[in-house]
């Protein structure tokens, strides 16, 4: 399993968020840079965000998920073009980090 995981639901609708691009940034001394991304498959998830095996080192991470283009194909307004979720990473454990989802409100935990 990879380091770092997501679930994306649309609580509007009780459903995984398929297609839905999210970035993986690590905060440095010069701002925050990308070391991956993907996209949501059609359960919501991206298992594979950081290659199986490989662990980040502690520091604190961001993962923005591109919402718009998601809710913009359904053809529903949203508050929301992006959201980002920002998180300190701690140790070698598995980290979660899922959203639940919709067009004006948005919450977030760590998850298992």
């Amino acid at each position: 399993m990879s380091h770092i995981t997501t679930h994306v639901l649309d609580t509007s609708i009780g459903k995984p968020a398929k297609g839905i691009e999210i970035k993986l940034h690590r905060n440095e001394n010069s701002g925050w840079h990308e070391i991956a991304k993907g996209v949501s498959d059609i359960d919501g998830r991206i298992s594979d965000l950081i290659e199986i095996g490989k662990t980040l080192d502690k520091g604190i991470y961001k993962m923005e998920f591109r919402v718009d283009n998601y809710f913009r194909q359904k053809k529903i307004k949203s508050l929301y073009p992006y959201i980002e979720i920002i998180f300190m990473i701690e140790d070698e454990e598995h980290y979660h980090i899922p959203l639940l989802l919709s067009p004006f409100g948005y919450s977030t935990y760590r998850g298992s």
